[in-house]
């Protein structure tokens, strides 16, 4: 079910649910940076996945309000685990290539989600909502660029990190995405014009596979 936000109570439902992701992204981000910044000494090349996650925490800050928001718990319970679970990864091990295939992997990943991002601007948030249909840019390649550009950051620091830990984390991360995209289009289809755009661009993550 989703909700538009016209009437006062339910406003101010919104605001404090807006405010606790907010705080609750900041505390997890804060504790992410302690994790890897003590690994930039011998991988220095994990600054880029602390900027991946940096930006998604400073665009959750300076986001707009939502036309329409999920207020189903699975979807809250999704795109939280996946945000909190993809920031549980540890800096560690030998790389399974040259470190500079996967720093190479994560910086490509990197500059697509962030090229996403500025497109996005503030209509970025975690759970399912709808802040307006954006098509520009990226989002003529695939309907959802800056996850794309998040799963080859992850490809890139599980090759130079490559922990049984961190090949699960991210495996439960892919999953919690894939149902994160299907919870946004359930949303989203309810607009006209992303409607319409997702008959234009068929492929939801990566081309020719989801």
């Amino acid at each position: 079910m989703s909700t538009p936000f016209n009437e006062w109570p339910e406003r101010r439902y919104q605001l404090a649910i807006d405010f606790g992701e907010r705080i609750f992204l900041l505390l997890l981000f804060a504790s992410f940076v302690v994790r890897i910044v003590i690994s930039l000494d011998l991988h220095p090349y994990n600054v880029l996945v602390l900027i991946s996650e940096g930006l998604i925490a400073f665009f959750i800050v300076i986001r707009r309000p939502a036309q329409v928001m999920t207020m189903r718990p699975r979807d809250w319970l999704i795109a939280l685990g996946g945000t909190a679970f993809a920031m549980c990864v540890q800096p560690g091990g030998q790389p399974l290539l040259p470190p500079m295939v996967g720093t190479s992997l994560m910086f490509i990943g990197l500059l697509f989600a962030i090229w996403a991002k500025l497109i996005l601007r503030r209509s970025f948030g975690l759970a399912a909502a709808n802040r307006g249909a954006v098509v520009a840019g990226p989002y003529r390649l695939v309907r959802h660029p800056m996850y794309a550009g998040y799963v080859i950051v992850y490809a890139g620091f599980v090759l130079n990190n490559p922990l049984l830990w961190n090949f699960a984390v991210y495996a439960v991360v892919m999953v919690l995405l894939v149902m994160r995209i299907l919870a946004e289009e359930r949303i989203l289809m309810g607009d006209p014009a992303y409607d319409a755009y997702s008959r234009q661009v068929r492929f939801r993550l990566l081309p020719a596979l989801f």
